[in-house]
Formats: C-alpha cells, sequence, structure tokens
C-alpha cells in the first residue's frame, strides 16, 4: 500500500514538472482601446479559449456597454475566430501554421470611458484535452489517467523538441547565406575601394606629368 502511494506521488511529482502551462489571466480593457495576447502554438496543435466579461454589479445583467469585438489570427494574418460585440465565447481549432497567434479584444467608444474586467483561458497542445471526459468514455481508474496524461505529455514535449530543431536549423541556414552575403560585399567593396585608389593615383600621375613637375 505504501510503495502504491509512493508510486503515485513520483508520478504526480513528474506531471507537474513536466506538464504544458496554461493560459489564464484576467485583464481590464478600457472603451475605445484594443489589447492583443499572444501565444506560440506549433502546427498541428489543439487549441482552445474561453473569455468572457466580469459582471461588474453582481445580481443584475450585465450594462450593454460591457461588449467585446474578439478576433483571432494567425501571423500570416488568417483568421480563425471573429466574434463582434459579445460578453462570452469560446473558440477551438487545430493550428496549421507554426508561429505567434493573437487573440485581439477591442471594447468600443463609451462616453464617459467604462472600463471592464475580461477573463480569459486560453489552452494549447496537451492542456487542451478533456481529460475528464476521457476518464468517463474509458471507465478507466486514477492511475490510468495519469499515465494517458504522462504520455501525451512526453509526445508533446518530443514534438517540441523537432519542432526547436528545425527553428534552430532555419536560424543556422540563414546565418550562413547572412555570412556569405557579408563576405562577398566586403569583397566587392574592397575592390571598388582599391579601384578608386587606383584611379586617384593614375589621376595625379597624369596631372603632374602634364604640369611637367615629374
Amino acid at each position: 500500500m505504501i510503495r502504491s502511494n509512493l508510486q503515485a506521488f513520483l508520478l504526480l511529482l513528474v506531471l507537474g514538472l513536466f506538464s504544458p502551462a496554461i493560459e489564464s489571466l484576467r485583464f481590464e480593457l478600457q472603451s475605445g482601446h484594443t489589447k492583443c495576447i499572444s501565444e506560440d502554438i506549433k502546427s498541428n496543435s489543439m487549441t482552445v479559449g474561453k473569455y468572457s466579461i466580469v459582471n461588474p454589479n453582481d445580481g443584475f445583467p450585465i450594462p450593454d456597454s460591457h461588449k467585446v469585438t474578439v478576433r483571432v489570427t494567425s501571423s500570416y494574418g488568417n483568421n480563425y475566430h471573429y466574434a463582434d460585440q459579445v460578453t462570452t465565447g469560446q473558440f477551438a481549432f487545430v493550428a496549421v501554421e507554426a508561429g505567434d497567434y493573437m487573440a485581439c479584444f477591442w471594447a468600443p467608444d463609451h462616453n464617459p470611458q467604462t472600463t471592464m474586467t475580461i477573463d480569459f483561458d486560453w489552452r494549447t497542445g496537451v492542456a487542451a484535452k478533456d481529460w475528464s471526459n476521457v476518464a468517463k468514455k474509458g471507465h478507466v481508474d486514477v492511475m490510468e489517467l495519469e499515465l494517458k496524461k504522462l504520455y501525451e505529455t512526453v509526445n508533446s514535449i518530443h514534438e517540441e523538441m523537432y519542432y526547436l530543431r528545425a527553428r534552430e536549423e532555419e536560424m543556422q541556414e540563414l546565418n550562413s547565406a547572412t555570412n556569405n552575403k557579408m563576405f562577398w560585399l566586403s569583397l566587392l567593396s574592397l575592390f571598388i575601394c582599391l579601384s578608386v585608389a587606383g584611379l586617384h593615383l593614375w589621376h595625379l600621375k597624369t596631372f603632374f606629368e602634364k604640369k611637367k613637375l615629374i
């Protein structure tokens, strides 16, 4: 029994160390302003997001002034979610392109100016999966569920390592191409400088010969 509890504790400790971060935050947005939040997502990764405006008056309906327009776009400008004048919403999609994805919140202008508080929960990768549904549908025990989580986390780390390696190779190719261009540019600059210096010497020699100074 003690050994089983120890194994469970070690497993939970590993999960705590290697679990991906979950982007959950609360921020304020003034009317007439825009606030954008970015998330680096690799291709073929699942991502889900939920947002809602905090009711400033409990027990009463949310004021009409407390509405936002939300747009989620990729670094290439492709639109993945759009909602106009809403108080709450959610989005879910599989990222086709790797890079920074931007979630922008815009509040229409009001007079007098109002400030609203927004709860935003953005999850990607393993964190985007609903593990409670997995346990309910599969009828698995707690340990098996934790092992599934650990397996998915390891896969996610493995894919992240390949992604970082690919990015590193791209950066190395870019550095190599830049160094080659700088090398040829330096040679061209040196050739131009030597040519200009030679022309100056030839001009001075010709000038002095005409003046019969040499």
